[in-house]
């Protein structure tokens, strides 16, 4: 059985170092790592990370935990997008990535608890923030390495990487503004989400400040789910006085709210122009194309990882939220003549 101080001997180096390799140690040089994994492949040796978390009470683990039941969060592109941008970092540091799914708030609660008392991981991802979030305060009270992707409301002082969601959805609602439009609707998540509440915050204040109305029927809250953008055209567009153009907080509800529309023998944009979040990649392939916020979704996840690493290793960080930047890509959904406008 191949050993370190074998690998040692034929690099020419101390176990010490060979040891500093398998931990992707920071102060190794990157010609010694390589050389050092090199002869590692050649012996066929492999380390016993088992063994080494024992010494050095690490997992070189990261886990991530997800904010709804797995079936239906890999529905959305962008938790996928999301994750990829967390894995190639992880990835790239030397760590491995558990998921961790809940069917309920309390759920939730126990598995946090045991893989922070039983110590099964090094650090948490939370893929979202809630307000009042019990997940935060049992990390917090533990002084559990952690990151959340989004903002705390009770929690500032908490890791975070996050987009300006308010000026995003300012940015949305302008851009429907600048189109001619004065009627426009807002199609929203969660109520509970920090992010539906800050998009909700941007829309209110670009409609204050053009000096619009606003009116709550214009205003459907639901999840990041087709089904909510379908439901919420059932009731819009049977209103009296239906908006001309609609804020749509994430594409996949924007996906729904065009199947709706469209059974109700409504055109976009035509009848009714959307702009919604997160450009993904078949925003492009709907029918019309989707005007999206491109929020950096990969970014925002490897931002993350990185952060939590940091944190891991114990290096000064002096800014405890980072803010990726969002642009607005304009496409079909939301162009058209002023004229053809009912």
């Amino acid at each position: 059985m191949v050993t370190i101080k074998d690998i040692a001997k034929a690099a020419g180096v101390s176990p010490s170092t060979v040891s500093r390799v398998v931990s992707n140690h920071p102060r190794i040089s990157k010609a010694t790592s390589m050389k050092v994994k090199k002869i590692m492949d050649e012996m066929g040796y492999h380390p016993n990370l088992m063994a080494k978390s024992l010494v050095s009470k690490t997992t070189r683990t990261l886990a991530i935990m997800l904010p709804r039941p797995a079936e239906e969060l890999f529905q959305d592109f962008f938790f996928g997008e999301l994750l990829r941008g967390i894995l190639t970092q992880s990835t790239r540091a030397g760590y491995d990535m558990l998921l961790a799914a809940a069917t309920s708030p309390q759920d939730e609660n126990e598995t946090i608890s045991r893989l922070v008392l039983g110590r099964r991981v090094d650090g948490v991802i939370l893929l979202s923030a809630r307000t009042n979030d019990p997940l935060i305060d049992i990390l917090n009270n533990h002084n559990f390495p952690t990151v959340l992707i989004g903002r705390s409301e009770g929690h500032q002082n908490i890791l975070s990487v996050d987009n300006d969601n308010e000026q995003a959805a300012y940015d949305a609602t302008q851009h429907l503004i600048i189109q001619g439009h004065e009627r426009i609707g807002f199609v929203s998540g969660p109520p509970n989400l920090t992010v539906s509440h800050d998009r909700m915050s941007g829309y209110r204040r670009a409609m204050r400040d053009a000096g619009l109305a606003m009116r709550s029927e214009w205003i459907v809250e639901g999840e990041f789910l087709q089904q909510s953008g379908y439901r919420a055209m059932s009731f819009m567009m049977g209103l009296p006085e239906r908006p001309s153009g609609l804020v749509v907080i994430d594409d996949v509800v924007g996906f729904g709210v065009l199947r709706g529309l469209n059974e109700l023998g409504y055109s976009v944009p035509d009848d009714i122009s959307l702009v919604s979040f997160n450009n993904i990649a078949l925003s492009e392939l709907a029918t019309p194309p989707i005007s999206s916020i491109d929020i950096g979704t990969y970014q925002l996840g490897y931002t993350a990882s990185q952060l939590l690493i940091r944190r891991i290793m114990e290096e000064e960080i002096h800014q405890t939220r980072m803010i990726i930047p969002h642009r607005l890509i304009v496409r079909d959904s939301s162009i058209q003549a002023v004229n053809k406008r009912s």
